[in-house]
C-alpha cells in the first residue's frame, strides 16, 4: 500500500509515519504543504492519503477536493487536530473516506487507514457517536452555515484568541481573518465579535 502522508508539521508526520510503518508493505511519502502534496500525489500515484485538514495557509478539504479532480477514486483519510463531529460530517461531504483526529490510539490510526485502503469508510469511534447524535437530534444547523475556516476561527475566538493571533495561528493574514468575521457575523445575524465570542463558547459546551 502507498500511502501519502501530508501535514505541515515534522513532529507529526514523524510520529505519523513511524506508526504507518508497522502495516505489512507500507510505501509513505510526505509533504508538508499543498503544493508539495499535489506534486508527490501525481507523481507517486498513491492508494491512500492521510491528511491534516488544516495545514498552514491553506484547507486540507481544498486540497481534498483537488485530488479528486485528479483521480475520483483516490481514498483520503482526514487526520485533524479537532474531535468536534462538525469537521467529521464537513469531510466526508467533501468527499473523504474516512475522518481521525490525532488524539486518537496508534492501533486506531492504523484500522483507519487499512479500512479507508480497502475502499470502506471509517470515523474514530467516539466522534462517529457524537455525528450519529446530533444527525439524530437535528442539532448543529447553526453550524452548519459555516465554512470548515470560520468553525475554526470561531473556536479560537471561544478559546479567547485575538483575531492577531488567530491570523498568525491559520497563516493568514488579519484582513482575512476580519473579513471571515463580518461574514460570520452575518450568516449568524449577530452584530458583534463578541456576539460570535459567546456563541462559540456556548458550541463549546454542547
Amino acid at each position: 500500500m502507498k500511502i501519502l502522508l501530508v501535514d505541515d508539521h515534522v513532529l507529526v508526520r514523524e510520529g505519523v509515519r513511524r506508526l504507518l510503518s508497522a502495516i505489512p508493505g507500507a510505501d509513505i511519502c510526505e509533504a508538508a504543504t499543498s503544493y508539495q502534496a499535489l506534486a508527490v500525489f501525481r507523481k507517486e500515484n498513491p492508494d491512500v492519503v492521510v491528511l491534516d485538514i488544516s495545514l498552514a495557509g491553506s484547507s486540507g478539504l481544498e486540497l481534498l477536493k483537488r485530488f479528486l479532480i485528479e483521480n475520483s477514486a483516490i481514498k483520503v483519510l482526514m487526520l485533524s487536530m479537532h474531535a468536534e463531529a462538525i469537521y467529521a460530517a464537513r469531510a466526508l461531504q467533501a468527499g473523504a473516506r474516512g475522518y481521525i483526529s490525532k488524539a486518537a490510539s496508534a492501533e486506531e490510526l492504523i484500522a483507519a487507514v487499512l479500512r479507508v485502503g480497502e475502499g470502506k469508510r471509517y470515523v474514530e469511534r467516539e466522534i462517529a457517536t457524537d455525528l450519529a447524535m446530533k444527525q439524530f437530534s437535528g442539532s448543529g444547523d447553526l453550524l452548519e452555515r459555516l465554512t470548515i475556516r470560520e468553525i475554526e476561527i470561531l473556536r479560537l475566538l471561544g478559546e479567547g484568541k485575538s483575531l492577531s493571533t488567530i491570523a498568525s495561528t491559520l497563516g493568514v493574514a488579519y484582513k482575512t481573518v476580519a473579513n471571515a468575521c463580518s461574514i460570520m457575523k452575518s450568516k449568524l445575524a449577530v452584530e458583534r465579535t463578541a456576539d460570535l465570542i459567546r456563541m462559540a463558547l456556548e458550541m463549546r459546551k454542547t
